[in-house]
C-alpha cells in the first residue's frame, strides 16, 4: 500500500502493512518517508516497536512510547492519547518503550522519532497534535474497512472500544478488520478528530501502566538489563572539579580477586558541559559489582586539585553581596526593565528589602546513573541507559566511535527518577570510554555495566546552582506595589554550554515570570558567579529559584502593610487579562492564575489565616503553560514544624491522565518540601562533602506530610505538561507558612525563620 499525509511542513503520518496481516500505523518525519515499519510491529515474535500502532488480528493493540519515562508517566499519558482516537479497548493494549530512533540521511543523523526527551514537562505538548492524528489515521482506515464489509458509508460507523460499530448496530471487532485496513489507500486529507466532549479514555484516570511491575519488583530498570554475561565496572572518580590523579596501586587492585583491568578515563577537552566524561577516574573492571568495589578500594587512589579550588557556600554569598552593595557593580545581564524604578522609589510611601539564600542542590535519583555498554570493534555498539535524552546520547557515543546511525543501537528503559540529571552524558561518555580502552583479550568484546555507589552520584552530580536573591519594592500610599527590582546571582547551569555570557541567565530566570508584566517598575538584573562545580537543569528550572524568592518577597510585603497574603496576591493579580510571556505556554491569564490561588486557599480553609495558631501560607507559580498554587499549614514544635496539611491545586489545560498527574504533584510537592527542610550540598576544602542519605536525608518520614492533597481544575485548554510543575511553589508556601507561624508566637523564632530564609 502507498500514501502520505502531510500535515505540515516538518510532520507526516504514513501506514504500511504488516506481513502478519496487521494495520500498522506510524509517524516518522519528512526526511524518513520511505522508511519501513519496525519489524517488531510485523509479527508477535518480536519484543520491540517503534512510534508505530499496530492492531493485530487478535484484537491486541501495540503502541510505541517515544519520550523516556524516568517516572513521569509518559508511557501511559502518550498512549492514551493514541488509544483515545483510536477509540481502542484499552485493556487490549500493550505499551512499550522506544530506543533511539536514528539513521543516516544525505551523510547526516536522521532522527526519525522526533524529540525524544523527558522531564521538562514538553512531552504531551510536543506530542499532542501528532499522536492524535496517528490514532485517528487508524481509526479511518479501520471504519474505511468495516464501510466496506457492512455496505454502509464510513461516515454512518463510528469506533468504541476496539470496535467498528454501525448505526442498526451492527459491530466487527478491530482485529477482525486489520488486515482489510490494510490495504485501504491513504486519506487525501488528515481524518478528523474526535470532539472533546466524546473521549473516554483521556481525561480520565488510568493508572501507571508499570505501576504492578514497579511494587512488585518485576520491572527491569536500566540497571537490570543483560547483554549476554556483562561484567562490571565501578570508577574512583577525582573529587576536585578540574583536579588530577596524585597516586593510585594499580597492581593492588588488579591482584583483588576477579578484577580483570584497571583503566584511565581521561574527560575529553573542549567539549561542552555534560557532554563529556566530568572527572579524571581510573575505572576497575570486574567480574562483578563486590569485586569491583574492592578493587576500587584497594587502589587507595589519591587526587589533588586543579590550580583554582572551589569555594564554599559562604564565600560565594559573600561574593554576592559585595556586588549588590557595590553600586558600580553592573550586572552581568538586565534581564528586564520596565518603566523606572529609581523614580518609582522617590516617590514611594513605603520600601522594602528582603536577601534570600538557596543553597545548591543535587538530583539524588532513586536509580543511580548506569549504563550497559557492547562494543563490537569497527562494527557496531549497543548501549542501554535512561537517558533523559537519547538524541544527546547519540552525539557522545557517534563522537567518541566515528560509527554511523546504523551502527549505533540505543536503547531506553524506564528508569527510576530523572529530575534533570539524565539530561547529562557524562556517565554515558565513560562507559564508552571503558568500552574503547585497551583491555584483556578475553573480556574486550564483553559488555560492560558502569554502576555508580551513591557516593559517587552525589560528588559528581550536575547541581541546582547556589543563589543569593536580594528584592526591594515600592509601595504606593494604598499599599501597591509600583516599583520592583530583584537582583539575582548565580553560577549559572548553562556556563560551558556554549551559551554567549550575556544570555547565562536564561538557565536561572524567566524575564517575564510574575511579578514582571503586574508591576509598572520592574527590573531583573543577574549576576553570573564563578564556581567549578558542574550544575545542570533541577526540577522546575528556571522557574523554581527565582519563585522561591518573589513568592516568599510578596508575603513579607503582606506582612508589612498588614495585608492578607491571599488578598494582597489577587490584588497584585488584578483584573483578567493575558499578559505576553515569551516562554513556554504564554500568554499568562491572570484569571487562571486567581482561580487556583482561590481554590488552594478555599480548601485549606483560609479564613483561619488571621485567628490560627497554626501558620497558614501560600504560593502560585505559573510553569511551562501551568498554573499552580500551594497553601500549607505548620505548626512550630519544640525542635522544628510539624506539617500538618499540604494543599496543590493545577490547572494544566486538559489534563490527559488525571491520576498520573495526581501523582506527579504529589512526588513534587514533597520533593520540594523535603528539598527546602533538609538538603543542601556543601563544599569544604574545594570537595563535596555529602556521601549518602546519612548526610543528605531526602524525605524523612518527619516531618513531611501524610498526604497531599490535590486539586485538578477542569479545563478544555490545550494540555501543558505536568513532570516538574509542583515544585516552584511548594517551597515558598512553606516559607510563608512558617513565617505566619513565627510571626504571630514570637515575630520570629530564629530556628524557623532561618530556615524560611535558607530554602
Amino acid at each position: 500500500m502507498s500514501g502520505e499525509i502531510r500535515l505540515s511542513r516538518r510532520r507526516f503520518l504514513k501506514y504500511a502493512a504488516g506481513t502478519a496481516g496487521a494495520l500498522v500505523v506510524g509517524i516518522g518525519t519528512v526526511q524518513a518517508a520511505e522508511r519501513p515499519a519496525p519489524l517488531s510491529l510485523l509479527g508477535d515474535a518480536w519484543s520491540q516497536v517503534g512510534p508505530y500502532v499496530r492492531v493485530a488480528q487478535d484484537g491486541r493493540i501495540f503502541i510505541g512510547v517515544r519520550d523516556p519515562d524516568n517516572g513521569e508517566g509518559t508511557g501511559t499519558s502518550l498512549a492514551r492519547i493514541i488509544a483515545e482516537e483510536l477509540d481502542a479497548d484499552w485493556s487490549k493494549v500493550t505499551v512499550e518503550y522506544l530506543g533511539l530512533g536514528v539513521e543516516e540521511g544525505n551523510g547526516e543523523p536522521k532522527f526519525i522519532y522526533g524529540r525524544q526527551r523527558s522531564g521538562d514537562a514538553s512531552s504531551i505538548p510536543a506530542a499532542w497534535a501528532d499522536l492524535r492524528q496517528a490514532g485517528a489515521l487508524a481509526r479511518w482506515l479501520l471504519l474505511q474497512a468495516a464501510a466496506r464489509r457492512l455496505g454502509v458509508p464510513a461516515e454512518q460507523l463510528r469506533g468504541e472500544s476496539g470496535f467498528a460499530i454501525a448505526a442498526d448496530g451492527r459491530r466487527i471487532a478491530y482485529g477482525d478488520l486489520a488486515s482489510a485496513a490494510a490495504s485501504v489507500d491513504a486519506p487525501t486529507n488528515p481524518p478528523p478528530l474526535k470532539a472533546a466532549e466524546r473521549y473516554k479514555l483521556i481525561g480520565q484516570p488510568a493508572g501507571d501502566i508499570d505501576a504492578r511491575a514497579v511494587v512488585t519488583g518485576a520491572l527491569r530498570y536500566a540497571a537490570d538489563e543483560s547483554i549476554g554475561d556483562p561484567i562490571v565496572a565501578v570508577l574512583a572518580r577525582c573529587p576536585y572539579p578540574g583536579g588530577t590523579l596524585d597516586s593510585a596501586d594499580r597492581d593492588a587492585a588488579s591482584k583483588v580477586k576477579g578484577v580483570f583491568a584497571v583503566v584511565d578515563v581521561t574527560p575529553e577537552q573542549g567539549q561542552v558541559i555534560g557532554m563529556a566524561a566530568q572527572a579524571q577516574a581510573l575505572a576497575v573492571i570486574a567480574v562483578d559489582t563486590w569485586s569491583a568495589l574492592q578493587g576500587r578500594e584497594a587502589l587507595k587512589a589519591t587526587w589533588k586539585p586543579g590550580k583554582d579550588i572551589e569555594p564554599g557556600s559562604g564565600d560565594l554569598e559573600k561574593k554576592a553581596l559585595e556586588l549588590f552593595d557595590n553600586d558600580d557593580a553592573a550586572p552581568t545581564s538586565t534581564v528586564r526593565n520596565d518603566g523606572d524604578i529609581a523614580a518609582a522609589r522617590k516617590k514611594a510611601a513605603r520600601a522594602l528589602e528582603s536577601t534570600y539564600v538557596q543553597p545548591w542542590v543535587a538530583h539524588a535519583t532513586a536509580e543511580t546513573p548506569n549504563c550497559l555498554v557492547r562494543l563490537d570493534p569497527n562494527t557496531r555498539i549497543t548501549l542501554i541507559a535512561a537517558s533523559q535524552s537519547p538524541r544527546q546520547a547519540y552525539t557522545v557515543v557517534q563522537r567518541m566511535t566515528g560509527f554511523k546511525p546504523d551502527q549505533i543501537d540505543i536503547r531506553v528503559p524506564r528508569g527510576g527518577g530523572g529530575f534533570g540529571r539524565r539530561l547529562e552524558q557524562d556517565y554515558i561518555a565513560e562507559a564508552v570510554a571503558i568500552a574503547l580502552a585497551k583491555k584483556p583479550v578475553d573480556i574486550q568484546n564483553r559488555a560492560i555495566r558502569v554502576l555508580w555507589t551513591r557516593d559517587d552520584d552525589l560528588a559528581h552530580d550536575y547541581y541546582r546552582p547556589f543563589a543569593v536573591h536580594r528584592l526591594n519594592a515600592s509601595l504606593d500610599r494604598k499599599q501597591a506595589i509600583v516599583g520592583w527590582h530583584q537582583r539575582m546571582a548565580s553560577p549559572s547551569a548553562l556556563a560551558g554550554r556554549a551559551t554567549p555570557g550575556d544570555r547565562l541567565w536564561q538557565s536561572e530566570l524567566m524575564a517575564d515570570a510574575l511579578p514582571a508584566g503586574l508591576v509598572p517598575n520592574f527590573r531583573s538584573d543577574y549576576y553570573a558567579l564563578d564556581s567549578l562545580l558542574p550544575r545542570g537543569e533541577w526540577r522546575g528550572a528556571p522557574h523554581v529559584t527565582p519563585t522561591f524568592a518573589s513568592e516568599s518577597f510578596i508575603d513579607e510585603l503582606a506582612h508589612a502593610v498588614k495585608a492578607n497574603p491571599l488578598d494582597f496576591r489577587l490584588k497584585l493579580l488584578g483584573d483578567a487579562r493575558q499578559l505576553p510571556y515569551n516562554g513556554r505556554g504564554g500568554p499568562i491569564d491572570t484569571a487562571r492564575m486567581a482561580n487556583v490561588l482561590k481554590l488552594a486557599a478555599d480548601k485549606l480553609d483560609w479564613s483561619r489565616w488571621l485567628r490560627s495558631e497554626n501558620g497558614l501560607g501560600i504560593a502560585c507559580a505559573y510553569v511551562f503553560g501551568a498554573y499552580v498554587a500551594h497553601a500549607i499549614e505548620v505548626a512550630p514544635t519544640a525542635d522544628g514544624i510539624d506539617i500538618q496539611r499540604v494543599v496543590c491545586v493545577a490547572d494544566v489545560g486538559l489534563a490527559v491522565n488525571p491520576l498520573g498527574l495526581a501523582a506527579q504533584l504529589e512526588g513534587a510537592t514533597i520533593d520540594a518540601l523535603s528539598t527546602a527542610l533538609n538538603l543542601a550540598i556543601t563544599v569544604k576544602d574545594g570537595k563535596v562533602q555529602q556521601t549518602g542519605f546519612k548526610d543528605y536525608p531526602v524525605a524523612p518520614t518527619q516531618p513531611m506530610p501524610y498526604q497531599v492533597e490535590t486539586v485538578i481544575v477542569p479545563s478544555t485548554a490545550a494540555p501543558a505538561g505536568a513532570s516538574v510543575i509542583g515544585v516552584p511553589s511548594a517551597a515558598p508556601a512553606l516559607a510563608n507558612a512558617v513565617f505566619r507561624a513565627t510571626a504571630v508566637r514570637v515575630r520570629r523564632l530564629p530556628l524557623l525563620r532561618e530556615l524560611a530564609r535558607l530554602r
